[in-house]
């Protein structure tokens, strides 16, 4: 299905309309952002990477009955989804502590959450994505009411259920992640946006090494390829 207009373009991919007002075409862009796009860099692979990594997590979750935009790869880089209306909502999941919330809450690095965190951010990048409460989600009219958030608390984690037993079975440890949810055209939230390592804190089971968008952010390099040793892992299990 051919690309008809750029609809939007964003840190990490440009959405393109296609000829059925209903798809849209996601295409991943190898570059790199970070700290609200103070720090921007690029590298050569790394979108093909993030949208067969997101093909592949995208395939699994249908499989366990949760609802994604997803519908098709095209190509390394382009991947074909249902149009959705985004729900301004960044929702965070967290399971070990680190990054901001070892920063502002004190908590110890690496220390395992005695239950699962979710955590809501506005999705606004004027703003800096500020933290959000339910109340600040319903004056915002983000939602309808109370039960849609609580409707994405549950699928938050679930999604979260799925892919810590997912990724246990690779070796690796699901520290945290930020999803997306938005509305099809009847009306149903559904996952959108992209599952791949820019969006999620992964580290090796046995030695805690990053292999995530951490090693942009720290400087720490090879970040290719660690993309790529959580794509061949996948395709391996």
């Amino acid at each position: 299905m051919p690309k008809t207009e750029l609809l939007y373009e964003g840190k990490a991919k440009k959405i393109w309309k296609t000829e059925d007002e209903n798809l849209l075409i996601s295409e991943f862009k190898d570059s790199l952002t970070a700290f609200n796009g103070e720090k921007k860099s690029s590298e050569e692979g790394k979108g093909a990477l993030n949208n067969q990594i997101s093909t592949e997590l995208f395939k699994y979750l249908d499989e366990k009955g949760i609802p994604t935009h997803y519908v098709d790869t095209i190509d390394e880089n382009n991947m074909l989804h249902k149009a959705a209306e985004v729900i301004k909502i960044e929702v965070i999941v967290r399971n070990i502590a680190t990054g901001s919330l070892s920063k502002n809450l004190g908590i110890q690095d690496k220390t395992v959450l005695p239950f699962t965190l979710v955590e809501f951010d506005y999705k606004n990048d004027a703003l800096g994505d500020p933290k959000l409460n339910d109340q600040h989600c319903l004056i915002l009219n983000l939602v309808n009411d109370v039960s849609e958030l609580d409707y994405i608390r549950f699928m938050a984690r679930r999604i979260n259920t799925l892919l810590v037993d997912f990724y246990a079975g690779l070796d690796i440890k699901v520290v945290d992640f930020k999803i997306e949810f938005g509305r099809d055209k009847d009306g149903n939230i559904i996952l959108i946006d992209e599952l791949s390592p820019d969006n999620f804190r992964l580290w090796d089971a046995k030695t805690d090494e990053k292999l995530d968008k951490d090693r942009f952010r720290q400087g720490l390099g090879g970040l290719t390829e660690a993309y790529r040793q959580v794509l061949d892992r996948i395709k391996n299990r």
